[in-house]
Parts: structure tokens; sequence; C-alpha cells
């Protein structure tokens, strides 16, 4: 009778310990995705070279993660884009990338690299105000500052 109360009581408690565990590891997700969606993220790096622009400018490479439609949508710094993502706790994938395809002058091939980018974005980062989209080995892609938004 002792042997079957101490197998139950371990069995009990294994069940708590992973229930808990599984708590955390949603609570996780859910907060590293709260982090990432409903903001407008404002490109200031791709790989190693900083993106130069001025403050008015209004061709600024930009991304969204709309959490109600699981839709991203943006510009790279010419066209407009737009597509669907699915993000985990640290995972991020965007399909069905599809953008304009518009003449653009004086943008140099910054929109090339950024879409190139994009295409090969597997994982992403959230720190305070910085977003960093990596690749599946953990290279820096992309890097954005959180856009403030005018009162």
């Amino acid at each position: 009778m002792l042997k079957k109360l101490l197998l139950a009581a371990a069995l009990g408690s294994a069940v708590i310990i992973s229930g808990c565990e599984s708590v955390q590891t949603v609570q996780r997700v859910s907060d590293n995705l709260q982090l990432l969606q409903n903001k407008t993220w404002i490109a200031t790096q791709i790989g190693n070279t900083e993106i130069q622009t001025s403050p008015s400018s209004r061709n600024i490479p930009s991304i969204q993660f709309d959490e109600a439609t699981k839709r991203v949508s943006g510009s790279d710094g010419c066209n407009r884009l737009t597509g669907a993502y699915a993000a985990g706790n640290d995972t991020l994938n965007m399909s069905q990338l599809a953008s304009t395809r518009m003449a653009c002058l004086n943008n140099g091939d910054l929109a090339q690299k950024y879409n190139e980018a994009l295409s090969k974005v597997t994982h992403y980062q959230v720190f305070g105000k910085t977003l960093k989209l990596m690749d599946r080995h953990g290279n820096l892609l992309i890097q954005y500052e959180s856009a403030v938004q005018p009162r």
C-alpha cells in the first residue's frame, strides 16, 4: 500500500511540475510576441551596414506585424510589401511576401539588400525598443528601432 501511495505522489508531482513549466513557456512566447507585434519598426541596420536616413525622410525601410490578421506589412525603402507570418518564442517565418514594383531614384541598392535579408529571416529577438531579425545561424540580418508615434 505504501508503494502505491509513493508512486501516486511521485506521478502527481511530475504532472504538477511539468504543468508549471509549460505555463512558463507559454508566458515567455506570449511576452515575446507582444513585444514583436502591433508596432512600427524602422530599419537602422542591414547586416553590418547602418542605414543613414534623416528623420523627415519618407522612404525608410520599415515593418509591422499585425497580431489580429497574422499579416506582415511595410516598406523596403521604395516599394510597399505585404505577406503572412507565423512567430514563436524566437522563431519567425514570413511567407507569401509580395511588393509593388516602383522605380525609385536615389535609393541605391537599399531595397534589394533589404529584400534579400528579409528572405533569409528565421529568428527574431526583441530587447526594449530594438528588434533584430536573424538567420538560422543567429547572424544579424536587419536591426530595427521602434518608431515613436506622434501624439
